[in-house]
């Protein structure tokens, strides 16, 4: 079988949740072949894991030009591996940075690229939500090799143990483009990643800029904190923390909307999620026209009994 590279998302070897989810993805169209950006140490770190989820071999990139920088080298990189190893396709996670590498790569390589896909096909038939996911399409690559970025939590990571070689990438490229020259440490929340969460508790306008019963529920049930772009232009939360169109797009298990209107902006981010939960005190609002589950109410007297009784059922 052909092979289909995934591009590694990992932080110092720790390999994270999307990954998984490419290899899964992976095995229906070839032999998945990890690619590993970053010290050889840490590679063979996650080589076990890698091979847990299907990795036949695990390329390593360890050279000192792919640190503090940004997306350069590694698009050079994935063209590189495409002209010497032509896979099948090669598979990214939907981020910035992995939607800005697929398309340098595919312009490098003259191939055709796919963003944001929730499925790929045995043949390589992306599946995509479009227009504010108001519709569902399908598409496939017609030239060169398919490169297409995957969002997280589209399809559930499935064991399958193969045998993670690890094998050493004779490249060096020739750019590196912008440089990072400092890094401020992120205060750490203890909460997961935003767009890899299974469970999105999100303020709007409607906390008028507390979102203590926010953070406590969703810490109460082991997710991440979203914002809405009002809360969010309001200065009442990090942009980092925004959902919509502008912001990260999400698609957990379970997401629960707390005093958020539900604009188009909003819901094109949010709108895949699995299971979605309406918390506002106007019955007329949008978001209840989205949502699987709605409670009319203000979000100061259900997010604290909601949080109550998930601890008690928790203990």
């Amino acid at each position: 079988m052909s092979e289909v590279l995934v591009l590694v998302d990992h932080a110092d070897g720790t390999v994270r949740k999307p990954t998984f989810e490419l290899l899964t993805l992976a095995r229906r169209a070839g032999t998945p072949v990890a690619v590993f950006v970053g010290a050889t140490e840490a590679a063979s770190n996650a080589a076990a894991t890698l091979a847990e989820y299907g990795a036949e071999t695990v390329l390593v990139a360890d050279d000192p030009v792919y640190q503090n920088v940004l997306v350069t080298p590694a698009a050079e990189l994935l063209a590189h591996l495409v002209g010497s190893r032509q896979p099948a396709a090669v598979l990214l996670p939907s981020s910035f940075d992995g939607k800005e590498i697929a398309a340098r790569a595919a312009a490098k390589t003259g191939s055709g690229v796919i963003t944001d896909a929730i499925d790929v096909d045995a043949d390589l038939t992306a599946t995509q939500q479009v227009f504010a996911a108001a519709y569902t399409v399908t598409s496939k690559v017609a030239k060169g090799t398919p490169f297409i970025t995957v969002k997280p939590n589209s399809v559930a990571a499935e064991p399958a143990p193969a045998t993670g070689a690890v094998e050493a990438i004779d490249f060096t490229p020739s750019g590196t483009g912008a440089r990072v020259v400092s890094v401020e440490e992120k205060p750490a929340s203890g909460r997961p990643e935003l767009t890899e969460a299974a469970t999105v508790v999100t303020g709007g306008r409607g906390t008028g800029g507390d979102f203590g019963p926010v953070e406590a529920l969703a810490d109460a049930l082991g997710g991440a904190v979203g914002a809405s772009r009002a809360a969010v232009d309001a200065g009442w939360y990090p942009h980092a923390h925004q959902v919509g169109q502008t912001g990260k797009t999400v698609s957990p298990q379970l997401y629960i909307a707390a005093g958020v209107s539900g604009a188009v902006q909003h819901r094109a981010g949010m709108q895949t999620s699995k299971t979605i939960v309406a918390v506002n005190k106007d019955e007329d609002a949008p978001i209840f026209e989205l949502a699987d589950f709605g409670v009319v109410g203000d979000i100061f007297d259900v997010l604290p009994q909601a949080t109550e009784e998930v601890k008690k059922r928790k203990a």
